[in-house]
């Protein structure tokens, strides 16, 4: 007999995925039950990308650990697809993108719009935008920035801030919501 709580966590799973996230986010450890609302003991991302016409659907994290070969697939996903270069993404990041996405009860891959970004690509957004952050995360590999179809930006922005484990921003003019894995704040029309 499984111990289940309302919300569907098994307290083992609860236990186990708390532990490795205190591990994974130790300076930010306060935020770690933020992290787990919707994570479970088997997380998932669903991801497409416009820009590159590539898919990922993989199982990164399995009973309290991560899968290193997952997350190195997540990690050439995310890349810079400008350079075609890499940095090994923040797990974190990942972690508050499949809690908001199991929050939102969509089967619906993400759209990625962004992910890493090399200094380069960032001063090249920067100077055509001024919503790009000089010292973005997305070039430490800790932020994402993704749409879905079938849920509006509010949605996404609620579910993702539900998360309370990261910086979510809502940008309802361009139609998407970033998300990472910094300190906890929120901003965005």
């Amino acid at each position: 007999m499984t111990d289940r709580s309302p919300l569907g966590f098994t307290r083992r799973g609860l236990i186990a995925a708390f532990a490795a996230t205190a591990v994974t986010a130790a300076p930010t450890y306060a935020n770690a039950f933020g992290l787990l609302r919707g994570g479970g003991d088997i997380r998932r991302i669903r991801m497409y990308s416009g820009r590159t016409g590539e898919s990922i659907d993989t199982i990164y994290w399995i009973d309290g650990k991560y899968v290193p070969e997952a997350l190195n697939e997540i990690t050439y996903f995310m890349r810079d697809w400008r350079s075609d270069q890499t940095k090994d993404v923040d797990p974190r990041t990942v972690d508050i993108a499949a809690a908001a996405h199991r929050l939102l009860d969509v089967s619906e891959p993400y759209t990625l719009l962004s992910g890493y970004r090399t200094a380069h690509t960032n001063a090249l957004l920067r100077s055509s935008s001024r919503g790009v952050a000089r010292n973005s995360l997305h070039m430490k590999a800790q932020a994402a920035d993704l749409r879905l179809r079938s849920r509006s930006v509010g949605q996404m922005y609620r579910a993702a801030s539900a998360c309370e484990a990261g910086g979510v921003g809502k940008y309802s003019r361009s139609n998407f919501v970033h998300m990472d894995c910094g300190p906890i704040r929120t901003w965005g029309s």
